[in-house]
């Protein structure tokens, strides 16, 4: 089954809507689907045109397709648990909250905590994302628990920040601390980014670019080769944070 929701045209578009009622398990059977547009409850035809094309029998047959003015919808999939979400154009905060098992692409950017402690499924952004991509939120001492999320564009600041296992994959820079008191999983950064890992106490976290400001609380420990897009590269081995611990592991290409 396929639920397309086109955002309808509103008097003042900049209100964000909370919609962490837009996951496949909802739209199985009739319910009354309902969001938030600022601090007013509204039925979701008040706010999208819908089309629902095709049955299913379970929460693993629906994709949803969102499309128009959707830069401010704010938590689509949170406690996602099967399914397909796409999104043609940009999303709001919290995309992916929580999520457990299925699919969500986004074709164009995300904004601040996507996949924030998402325990496993995927999601797949093809733009950019902003601060805390696959962070936890504040105060939480765990991020990501599970799943993959990929970025094939940037990131902000504070990526992966207390990732426990799952994988994070940014094709392209990150900002500042990405891996931030890491505790387990793989964070791989394509490009360039600054004082990746400090105090991280498990995992691994790669870099293909430049790490600048590079903290020295972490330990040279030989070198080894990985593969990345193909090719197999020399990456400098160091342990660390030895400031916590020490039991974690960067690699950083040597050239």
């Amino acid at each position: 089954m396929r639920v397309t929701l086109k955002t309808r045209a509103r008097a003042k578009p900049r209100i964000p809507i909370e919609a962490e009622t837009i996951i496949p398990q909802n739209f199985l059977q009739k319910n009354d689907v309902r969001v938030y547009e600022g601090n007013k409850e509204r039925k979701l035809e008040d706010i999208f045109f819908i089309t629902i094309e095709g049955p299913a029998v379970s929460p693993d047959q629906v994709e949803i397709v969102l499309t128009g003015d959707t830069g401010v919808i704010k938590r689509v999939g949170e406690y996602m648990n099967a399914g397909r979400i796409i999104v043609e154009g940009d999303i709001g905060m919290h995309c992916g909250n929580f999520m457990s098992a299925g699919e969500i692409i986004i074709r164009g950017n995300a904004d601040s905590w996507l996949g924030r402690e998402m325990r496993g499924g995927l999601i797949r952004c093809e733009g950019n994302a902003a601060h805390y991509c696959g962070a936890g939120y504040r105060g939480e001492k765990r991020g990501m628990r599970g799943g993959t999320l990929e970025v094939l564009g940037n990131a902000g600041d504070f990526t992966a920040e207390y990732l426990c296992s799952g994988e994070v994959h940014i094709h392209g820079n990150c900002g500042d601390l990405p891996g931030v008191e890491m505790r387990g999983g793989v964070l791989t950064i394509g490009g360039d980014c600054t004082r990746p890992c400090g105090n991280m106490t498990g995992g691994t976290c790669r870099i293909f670019g430049a790490a600048h400001q590079f903290l020295p609380t972490f330990r040279r420990n030989g070198t080894e080769d990985v593969e990345y897009n193909g090719k197999r590269c020399r990456m400098a081995a160091f342990r660390g944070d030895v400031a916590n611990r020490g039991k974690g592991t960067v690699l950083v290409r040597e050239d």
